[in-house]
């Protein structure tokens, strides 16, 4: 049933952060071709802020609430995770309003020592988001530990498309004024956004209460614990998560401003190394974002599920899940990376086509090379999960931290070599997530009862994946000439996804008990078996 549930979890997650970044993508080609590299340049800086500040003040919350609510409920005590819920609301409103008015009162400060002062507007926008977000996680986090996904999902849709409506109206409002004024517009959105989910997902609280305080009502054994005692287990859970977390912004934030300094060494200007930056982080890895949708629903829905099974100390399918977690991460992880390095430049070219023939070559160059960084921070995801779960969360963060370290090290001296310049740091990004993932697996197999067989998981994705890729090449290359590069992009997209349905089952990639766990998973069998791509 675990491993039903997590499925399930999954897929409303995955399908919802599919919308989510469909909608992420629509918003940024018109935004990146409103405003230019340049005018990202401003506006990226500001998000790695954005993004440290939020993880420091929730990262760690709804998953450590996820899991104290899914231990009470395996328990049958609905009463202490209700109690769960309320403690971690007072905590996270105070957090929220901290770092809010942090950044209001600093922001032309903390833009300034990141080297891009035209960064302050964007901040100041930012500062409704860095107090709603937070609050909003709380809710998140109580209804993933009772792995009902659903809130989640349409919080998250409502969110991006508040974001995409207001944030594009505002840059085109103040682009006329000055580029960092239509970034500052742009990153409103994420307050208009922040706003909008959090006033969703009360509204779903609201409208659940009764069906809650019943479980409350029926639940046989109902213990409170002393709220001390409750708010020191969400601190030790949440600490050690919300530290591992900030290391990936904190990463991104020294990666601002460290290829920054490290561009102007070598001869750039300041608008030149503002443009580069903008074309690593603004451009190239949206792209590399989007994998993420998937493997970051699977680590969330990993969590409460092998929490339930770790509680009941039901350690056969607490393997089963995570061996299962484990494979559905590198069905998506490979294809996404062999996928975004085969067409590379011409997926800058169909998002992109303001930007530019120059661009275009060197935003894709950057995306081929983040691509490879997929398969592994999909992995490393899964794994942090999976360990968090099982009360080992301080081992992510301490293979996170030197993952970090080999990144910072590598940006400095790659990005100082003329020849390489920002694609240094696209390397570097490879190097971190690959250690991560490496020290995570040693220790998971080390350390805990669970056993991933990577023999037997990464072969037949593998495969799946490679046919993928040689066909799309092939397919690409043939049209080309006659379809030109963007048609023959779009083209080879849908080819590469077709590609890949068929060889899943075809590689036994997949299986009829896969299918099983999943939503119509039923239907989807027959029509394979009705394809004769499954017996």
């Amino acid at each position: 049933m675990s491993d039903k549930n997590f499925l399930k979890g999954a897929a409303v997650l995955g399908a919802a952060g599919l919308i989510v970044k469909i909608i992420g993508a629509i918003y940024r080609i018109p935004l990146t071709n409103l405003i230019g590299t340049e005018g990202i340049g401003y506006y990226q800086p500001a998000y790695q802020v954005y993004n440290l500040l939020l993880v420091i003040s929730l990262a760690g919350f709804p998953t450590a609430i996820a899991r104290l609510v899914s231990e009470k409920i395996a328990l049958d005590n609905f009463k202490g995770a209700q109690q769960v819920f309320k403690i971690s609301m007072a905590t996270l409103i105070t957090l929220a309003a901290v770092s809010s008015v942090f950044v209001f009162i600093f922001a032309e400060q903390i833009a300034v020592s990141i080297g891009y002062p035209g960064t302050s507007y964007s901040l100041l926008a930012l500062t409704p988001a860095l107090f709603f977000v937070p609050i909003m996680s709380v809710y998140r986090g109580y209804f993933q530990g009772m792995q009902n996904m659903l809130p989640t999902a349409l919080s998250q849709i409502i969110e991006q498309l508040f974001r995409f409506a207001v944030g594009l109206y505002l840059a085109y409002i103040f682009v006329g004024e000055s580029l960092p004024k239509a970034a500052g517009g742009a990153s409103f959105g994420a307050s208009a956004g922040g706003i909008a989910g959090f006033t969703l997902i009360f509204i779903v609280y609201r409208l659940n209460k009764k069906k809650i305080d019943e479980k409350i009502n029926l639940s046989k054994k109902n213990v409170e614990e002393n709220w001390k005692r409750v708010l020191k287990r969400l601190f030790q859970i949440a600490i050690p998560i919300t530290i591992g977390a900030s290391i990936v912004p904190l990463m991104g934030l020294i990666d601002a401003k460290l290829v920054s300094m490290r561009l102007l060494a070598i001869g750039y200007s300041e608008i030149e190394a503002t443009d580069l930056y903008g074309q690593l982080s603004g451009t190239a890895q949206t792209f590399i974002n989007f994998p993420q949708v998937f493997s970051i629903a699977i680590a969330m829905s990993l969590v409460p599920t092998i929490t339930e099974s770790f509680t009941r100390k039901e350690y056969k399918m607490l393997n089963m899940t995570a061996n299962l977690g484990i494979r559905t991460a590198l069905l998506i992880g490979l294809p996404s990376a062999i996928g975004l390095f085969v067409l590379a430049e011409p997926i800058i070219v169909l998002f992109y086509p303001g930007l530019g023939s120059a661009k275009h070559a060197s935003v894709g160059y950057l995306l081929a090379i983040l691509a490879v960084s997929v398969v592994f921070l999909t992995v490393v995801q899964s794994l942090t999960a999976i360990l968090q779960a099982v009360e080992k969360q301080k081992i992510p963060v301490k293979n996170l931290a030197i993952g970090a370290l080999v990144k910072v090290v590598l940006t400095y001296i790659l990005v100082g070599m003329r020849s390489l310049n920002v694609s240094g740091a696209a390397y570097s990004t490879i190097a971190a997530y690959f250690t991560a993932a490496l020290l995570n697996y040693i220790d998971l197999k080390r350390k805990t009862k669970i056993d991933i067989k990577l023999r037997n998981i990464v072969p037949r994705p593998l495969a799946a994946s490679l046919i993928m890729g040689v066909i799309v090449f092939a397919g690409y290359s043939l049209m080309y000439g006659f379809l030109g590069m963007k048609l023959s992009a779009l083209v080879s997209v849908v080819l590469g996804v077709v590609v890949y349905i068929i060889a899943l089952p075809l590689t036994k990639a997949i299986t009829k008990k896969d299918l099983e766990l999943l939503p119509k998973g039923e239907k989807i069998e027959r029509f394979l078996v009705k394809l004769r791509l499954m017996k």
